[in-house]
């Protein structure tokens, strides 16, 4: 399921989806050359808009638009709860596994709002494929960078529902309903969701916060910065409509499960003779 689900994140997202789908065209214009050309220029431009700041900046906003966190309000709750993002495979330099981008400013903010609040830290994230569970990076790098002293390291996760659902059950034993979530701004809405979801209220902290603003001309051309920020607003974009469907899937199932239907019951009277009685039955 790992494996479909990442070959689908590489042939549907940017750069990959887009490319596909100039690729059909310009296939399709040999046999049908008008429908052909518009599909290929619509992958084509589909993928420049998609590397622009300004679509970037649009999309990051439509998934979230949390303000950063006002450590006032953080300090109503009771622990702090750091997402993995990911890790780098065999990076020479530090002999092994380390964490990946995302991680990292994760982790780096995650210590800012620790020792602004002074609330216990966790950190969920486990091993996806193969490598080092990603909560123990984490929290290596809390401890022996930022100073930072980590409560827990939730180990098992391999994506976002077990990150709230491996967490919910640490937090619960220590009577935790209430944290602190530090994840990027288009990870919080579905984190916060997942929590929800386990009974655990989420204060967002998101970092990443993306700006509208630019320093010359200049960055408002195509790049590849943008083009991994659309890539990431659009995986949360599909991950929430993903989730929806299966949340009112599973609850239509659950409910045809638990309906009831008339099925006539015979009733044979003292004559003898036979009468039906219509009673409820549930469907097993």
């Amino acid at each position: 399921m790992l494996w479909l689900k990442a070959l689908l994140k590489a042939l549907v997202l940017p750069p990959t989806g887009p490319l596909l789908l100039a690729a059909a065209g310009l296939w399709m214009s040999g046999r049908v050359p008008r429908a052909g050309r518009i599909v290929a220029w619509t992958g084509i431009l589909l993928l420049l808009a998609l590397s622009t700041p300004m679509v970037a900046f649009l999309l990051l906003r439509l998934v979230d638009n949390s303000p950063p966190l006002e450590v006032q309000r953080a300090r109503d709750a009771q622990a702090i709860v750091i997402l993995g993002g990911g890790i780098r495979r065999h990076a020479a330099e530090y002999g092994g596994d380390t964490l990946g981008r995302l991680t990292l400013e994760r982790v780096r903010y995650g210590a800012q709002v620790a020792r602004a609040t002074g609330l216990p830290v966790l950190v969920t994230g486990g091993s996806v494929f193969a490598g080092e569970p990603e909560a123990k990076l984490m929290q290596a790098a809390l401890e022996r960078e930022f100073g930072v002293r980590v409560r827990w390291a939730e180990i098992r996760s391999r994506n976002t529902h077990e990150n709230a659902v491996r967490s919910a059950e640490i937090l619960r034993a220590e009577r935790i309903n209430r944290i602190v979530l530090v994840a990027h701004n288009f990870d919080i809405p579905r984190a916060r969701a997942e929590f929800a979801a386990q009974g655990i209220a989420a204060i967002p902290a998101p970092t990443g916060i993306p700006s509208p603003e630019l320093d010359t001309p200049l960055d408002a051309l195509p790049s590849l910065g943008a083009l991994q920020s659309s890539y990431y607003a659009l995986y949360e974009i599909f991950a929430n409509v993903a989730r929806w469907i299966t949340l009112n899937i599973g609850a239509a199932i659950s409910k045809e499960q638990h309906a009831h239907f008339v099925a006539p019951h015979v009733m044979v009277s003292s004559t003898g003779e036979c009468s039906p009685r219509w009673r409820q039955r549930p469907v097993t």
